[in-house]
């Protein structure tokens, strides 16, 4: 996610779609995208291990059982705790870990030996990532609350990812819309898959044609002239991810958009339960099938807070 992806990572295009480029066809540029996007995603968004809930107040951390946030067994027994002051969040090391001659927790390559005050990553906000290893620890937002998320790419979530699978590359799927503004921009609450409301830019919706019909989507902005679609279609819940799925576009000076369905991909809740995706507002719920872009994840995986903390098998 980066953020393509799901959660606040997806507001700032983590997986962007390729622009044009000379002398390359359509295909190609969306056969380079896929390729990026699989290797992106792997990366980001495969990994996650756990979303653990931060409860107000110390919340400790380590591989041991009795932690209140379980991690996996290359972590120290007893970490540190996470303090959730507030909407802030403060990580203190263990004395053990804080008298390590060489922490093994370390942010931006530096050892963590004292408290420290940590960024979230909402929006507009660079997240400080803890590493412990290959693990990654950061403060996940979704609504009001608060989460850790673990990122580990030797976890069994990661072990256990089934991979990609894409419908064949259709140009039908390519079309070009026009942007119509809405009088002023506005900001919008907008439903997750864990029931949590966030916040998303809007500015108007872009009008287009395909197989007949007049069809109209509401993108978020993600930055100026970029935009990001969270659309259903008749094919959801069969051959395409039940939820939702995500595009990017680019708002053209002529005011058309380029919208290359080829290039719809699944946010990450498709395979992983530990993330938090926009459900699709009422009025990106098309009534026509789009056999483009990614179908569904193989097999179904449970989504929302019933999930969301994890501990280690």
């Amino acid at each position: 996610l980066a953020v393509a992806g799901c959660d606040n990572a997806s507001k700032n295009g983590p997986a962007p779609a390729a622009s044009t480029a000379a002398g390359e066809s359509p295909t190609q540029i969306t056969e380079k995208w896929r390729a990026k996007h699989e290797t992106d995603y792997r990366r980001d968004w495969v990994t996650i291990a756990g979303l653990h809930p931060l409860k107000a107040g110390a919340n400790t951390a380590g591989s041991a059982a009795t932690n209140d946030i379980q991690l996996p067994a290359s972590a120290p027994a007893k970490l540190g705790v996470f303090v959730l002051i507030g909407d802030k969040v403060r990580f203190e090391p263990s004395p053990a870990v804080a008298a390590m001659k060489d922490s093994p927790i370390r942010l931006k390559d530096q050892p963590v030996t004292t408290a420290i005050d940590l960024k979230d990553d909402g929006p507009g906000s660079s997240a400080d990532e803890l590493r412990l290893g290959d693990i990654r620890l950061v403060v996940h937002v979704s609504g009001d609350n608060r989460s850790l998320r673990v990122r580990d790419p030797n976890g069994v979530q990661a072990r256990s990812f089934l991979g990609f699978e894409w419908f064949p590359i259709d140009l039908q799927y390519r079309v070009t819309g026009r942007f119509i503004k809405d009088a002023e921009p506005r900001s919008l609450p907008v439903l997750n898959t864990f029931g949590d409301k966030d916040e998303y830019k809007t500015e108007g919706v872009v009008e287009f044609t395909l197989a007949g019909q007049t069809l109209r989507l509401r993108p978020f902005t993600t930055r100026p002239k970029r935009v990001y679609f969270v659309f259903r279609d008749a094919s959801s819940g069969e051959e395409t991810y039940e939820t939702a799925r995500f595009l990017y576009a680019d708002l053209l000076d002529d005011g058309t958009s380029v919208l290359d369905f080829n290039q719809a991909y699944n946010p990450p809740c498709a395979f992983n339960p530990y993330t938090t995706c926009p459900v699709p507002l009422p009025e990106n719920r098309l009534k026509v099938k789009i056999l483009a872009g990614e179908k569904a994840y193989p097999v179904k995986v449970p989504q929302g807070r019933a999930k969301e903390h994890v501990r280690r098998p």
